[in-house]
């Protein structure tokens, strides 16, 4: 339909497609509650005020407002491929998503985004994609692939592409790194995102100067309020590892509520199921004392003028039709979701099915030195060790110093304390690194967790009391080609395949979700701490650029010295 067939619409001369009759709705431009209907025609609002339609739905004064907007997911960490993930948040109210691929680019190269971009095609979720700049993340790990600015550039121009994603490497940013700053030119005034975590003052200064926008890496109000300052967007974050929603809120005020936004980051399907997605964060904030208006204009408008999405994050004329029908504004339980005019969620229930697009691109990733007996054996100098500390609802680790038993000059579990052996086996190119480590705070009792998801180089991890139940696991990633896993006892207790780039899976959500929740209480019934997420906790504890202390293929990483380490003290 062209303007002036909406313009005829919208002055009521002709019927819209459909008229949600008798509103409460949300105006993220007045912050004020409208009473009226709305009219759409061809998936646009023409109109608000008194209208009639081809369609009309009787609200009966609930409140309508726009679909949310993650401003920083990495689809990946759901373990679905698109499809069920439009299918999993989009009954939460979530219409729309800045997606980062670097996880599937980690092991796929340029063909894990693409897989991303064409399996992403024709959702009743729009994703749009910023490009990973970051692949690998550091030079202190191997990962799949190694991406260029070079390699990327031709990816730019792609439809849905918005920008250059979350620049990891802020110590490259900061010092002038040639390679990563021309990933930041090649991005040529598009939209650049941020990963920056504790950085203030002049190297806060070097790197918002080098054109990155955004960050999501905040943890404390001070850091926050200096990087909204300095003229960036902070993105808070609430997903299953990293929650800093209750902390950041606190520094939510009147004078800088425009520069806000929600994402969720990394979220596993179980959290999305139970707790939510975007609405989450409403929720959220809501009952921190955030008036509900300036909740929802941060999970809409605030994130579509971030990302130059024009044309949607508020119900007004000319924008995209993608409403949420909410019985209050204080629980936003969402009721009914409209994607482009069209009800696709209802009750909490999707309704459309989600199609299959696995292919040989990013399938048989899991690669192994058939001829390398893996060695576990961590051998110690010294009974004095440096420990990866866990920390609940955080992917930030702490580095401690703990005595360890040693027994012929390798390290021996002891049941008395809460410290387990990790390693993470290098799967992409058969060169037989194995990193060992070891990690405080995690609680499993005899038995091993093993998985393909290790940020963001994506190699083997495995944590465990025992050798025997750790080898065991890695086995079994190997036959099923990716996934997660738990043994105990030299036996499998259950798996998960995640056949895609050993990331996600083309399995329906219903499955995932209940295979999860059944590995999960193993894990607990195994000891692990019922305050983390067992696999996404594990599963950060590779990540060099969080600091202070993590493991990767190539050895233990200091992560605020930027330099590998040995475990002895």
């Amino acid at each position: 339909m062209n303007t002036i067939q909406l313009a005829k619409v919208a002055r009521g001369d002709k019927k819209a497609d459909l008229v949600m009759k008798n509103c409460a709705i949300v105006n993220v431009f007045s912050h004020r509650i409208e009473h009226g209907d709305i009219a759409v025609a061809d998936g646009v609002i023409v109109g608000i005020g008194k209208y009639s339609g081809r369609k009309e739905v009787d609200l009966e004064g609930a409140f309508v407002c726009p679909g949310f907007i993650d401003g920083h997911v990495h689809i990946e960490s759901s373990m679905l491929t698109p499809p069920q993930f439009a299918k999993s948040v989009i009954p939460k109210g979530t219409t729309t998503v800045i997606a980062d691929p670097h996880e599937i680019a980690n092991v796929c190269g340029i063909k894990g985004i693409e897989f991303m971009l064409d399996s992403s095609d024709n959702l009743s979720l729009d994703v749009f994609i910023m490009l990973p700049s970051c692949v690998p993340s550091t030079e202190y790990e191997n990962s799949g692939a190694v991406l260029t600015a070079e390699d990327l550039e031709p990816l730019m121009t792609r439809k849905r592409v918005l920008g250059l994603g979350e620049v990891m490497n802020y110590p490259g940013v900061i010092s002038g790194n040639k390679k990563v700053h021309a990933k930041i030119d090649m991005a040529n005034g598009r939209r650049i995102d941020g990963h920056a975590p504790g950085i203030k003052g002049k190297q806060l200064n070097a790197y918002v100067v080098s054109g990155v926008k955004t960050d999501h890496e905040c943890t404390v109000v001070e850091e926050m309020a200096e990087k909204i300052s300095r003229g960036m967007y902070v993105i808070i974050r609430e997903g299953s590892a990293t929650r800093n929603l209750d902390t950041l809120i606190n520094g939510v005020t009147k004078d800088n509520v425009r520069r806000i936004l929600f994402c969720t980051d990394d979220k596993h399907p179980k959290n999305i199921k139970n707790e939510g997605h975007i609405n989450y964060n409403v929720k959220a904030a809501i009952s921190h004392g955030i008036d509900p208006i300036d909740a929802i204009i941060m999970a809409t408008l605030n994130t579509a003028e971030c990302y130059g999405l024009n044309d949607r994050g508020a119900i007004a004329p000319g924008y995209i039709a993608d409403l949420l029908v909410l019985d209050n504004l204080k629980d936003i339980s969402v009721m009914q979701v409209y994607k482009r005019g069209k009800l696709v969620a209802e009750n909490d229930e999707a309704k459309f099915g989600a199609r299959t697009v696995a292919d040989e691109r990013v399938l048989k990733t899991v690669v192994l030195n058939d001829n390398m007996k893996i060695n576990l054996n961590m051998r110690l100098k010294s009974d004095v060790v440096k420990v990866i500390q866990i920390i609940e609802d955080n992917i930030i680790t702490k580095k401690v110093i703990r005595k360890v038993d040693v027994e012929d000059g390798c390290y021996r579990n002891n049941p008395k304390l809460d410290i387990l052996k990790m390693a993470v086996i290098e799967r992409h190119k058969k060169t037989g690194n194995i990193g060992l480590g070891l990690v405080e705070g995690y609680g499993l009792k005899n038995g091993a967790v093993a998985l393909t998801i290790a940020h963001d180089s994506h190699n083997i991890i495995v944590i465990g009391d025992n050798d025997r139940d750790m080898l065991r696991a890695v086995e079994e990633l190997q036959e099923c080609d990716g996934g997660m896993t738990i043994c105990s006892g030299g036996k499998v207790m259950g798996t998960l395949t995640l056949e895609v780039g050993g990331l996600m899976t083309d399995s329906p959500i219903e499955e995932v979700e209940a295979t999860i929740d059944e590995m999960v209480q193993t894990a607990v019934k195994m000891g692990v701490n019922k305050g983390l997420d067992p696999f996404m906790t594990l599963s950060f504890l590779s990540l060099p650029v969080i600091p202070e202390l993590k493991l990767t293929d190539r050895g233990l990483v200091d992560v605020g010295n930027f330099g590998f380490v040995g475990t002895e003290e």
